[in-house]
């Protein structure tokens, strides 16, 4: 919502402001479907040529979820953290019935009670993995949470890789704005004979191009870019608390404590109470 708001407040004010100041849109929305053409198949040309179809398909779905906003809300991260208090007292108990979870998480009862973690690829792999990891070497508390930090990194490295390729997008075209404008002084040039009133209308189409460059880079891709890589760090907090908890037993901690130092990882917005957790992992344990 709020970038679809941004975007909309930039362009009203920016074509505005113009109008309001004695500017005739006549020149620009004449240029701008060509210097678009221009500009914006430059972009996207260079963009599809610099980085794998794994990146592209990932950098569209970083568009949709800039606006749609994190994938994660308050009710998964209270889900998160009643579902690591289910398998670290079981892990406690005993660890080798932990195996039969992990293994087969789709046919987990406890997994089952929450579709929308189990849907998540990167969640499991990081629970089940680190699990498996703490099984093979259960006296060896560092090399686990070591092993457990560079997947996170890892996973994160990869969750920007669509930010990254949209900055270098916004990075490019004020460049590629000169060079539409500078074809557009070309065009001028070759017909330097014609009236003035003539070259001045083609002198500032071709200024179209370099104020298309600029405001698409600082005004739309550039802080979309932005967008994205904040949207995708918030939503790595969800992965985070996963491995603040099992490091956090790793350490031998009790369930509540590993689950307490989780809870106050959680971004503030999203942030169940303590009172929530509380209630939620006692009506948990009544179900059961």
């Amino acid at each position: 919502m709020n970038a679809a708001l941004g975007l909309i407040i930039t362009v009203v004010m920016v074509f505005g402001g113009y109008t309001l100041a004695g500017g005739k849109m006549g020149i620009i929305t004449h240029s701008l479907p060509f210097e678009m053409m221009m500009i914006g198949g430059a972009a996207t040309g260079a963009f599809l040529a610099s980085n794998d179809f794994a990146t592209i398909k990932h950098t569209g779905q970083d568009l949709v979820a800039a606006f749609k906003g994190a994938k994660w809300k308050k009710g998964d991260y209270q889900d998160l953290l009643c579902l690591m208090s289910e398998l670290l007292d079981i892990w406690k108990k005993n660890p080798v019935d932990i195996e039969q979870h992990i293994e087969a998480p789709k046919e987990s009862e406890i997994f089952s009670k929450y579709p929308k973690i189990l849907k998540d690829h990167y969640a499991l792999e990081i629970i089940c993995d680190t699990f498996r990891s703490m099984i093979m070497n259960f006296d060896n508390v560092h090399q686990v949470e070591e092993l457990l930090e560079k997947s996170l990194d890892s996973l994160l490295e990869e969750k920007l890789h669509g930010s990254h390729a949209l900055q270098s997008m916004a990075d490019a075209l004020p460049a590629l704005g000169i060079v539409a404008a500078v074809l557009g002084v070309i065009k001028t040039m070759a017909s330097i004979d014609k009236p003035p009133e003539v070259l001045g209308g083609m002198i500032g189409g071709a200024l179209v191009g370099t104020f298309l460059g600029v405001f698409l880079a600082y005004g739309v891709v550039g802080p979309f870019a932005a967008k994205v890589a904040h949207t995708r760090k918030e939503e790595h907090f969800f992965y985070t608390m996963i491995g603040e908890m099992l490091v956090s037993n790793l350490h031998r901690n009790p369930v509540n404590i590993c689950i307490e130092v989780a809870r106050r990882h959680a971004p503030s917005r999203v942030r169940p109470t303590f009172d929530e957790i509380d209630e939620a992992i006692k009506e948990m344990k009544k179900a059961a």
